[in-house]
């Protein structure tokens, strides 16, 4: 299978750096998949799991919402935030969706409705990328 250089970049840190033969993110619209050849396109990248193949093996880690930009033979992810599964702090991410439930149950704005929102999307990617390094 052909590979691409991929590079995945938080504000912080690179998070990966090297050859991948497909890249699986979640949009809007469902999933997206990117391999070798792959039309230049610029896609944006919602809440969710991210799946990196690379040299026969798929890792998986949750990833915040950002864009992708594909260009020949060459693909960045640009996102706030992204962990592996085994750096995930379970209780600390169980903790975050009781508080965005619970502020979700509140009256409030709509900025505060989508903030809560996005903070229990992004619990629940966390816990399930946990829950599948777990099994």
């Amino acid at each position: 299978m052909s590979a691409f250089h991929l590079t995945i970049l938080t504000p912080e840190h690179t998070f990966f750096e090297g050859a991948a033969d497909s890249l699986t993110f979640q949009t809007d619209d469902g999933l997206f998949g990117v391999l070798a050849g792959h039309q230049p396109e610029v896609v944006t990248l919602a809440e969710g799991m991210i799946r990196i193949s690379s040299n026969g093996s798929i890792r998986e880690a949750a990833g915040s919402d950002g864009f992708v930009t594909i260009l020949p033979g060459n693909v960045t992810v640009i996102l706030q935030s992204i962990e592996w599964p085994e750096d995930i702090d379970r209780h600390r991410a169980e903790e975050a969706k009781r508080e965005a439930e619970e502020a979700l149950r509140q009256r409030q704005s709509l900025r505060e409705y989508t903030l809560a929102r996005s903070m229990l999307a992004r619990a629940m990617v966390r816990l399930r990328v946990s829950d599948q390094n777990r099994g």
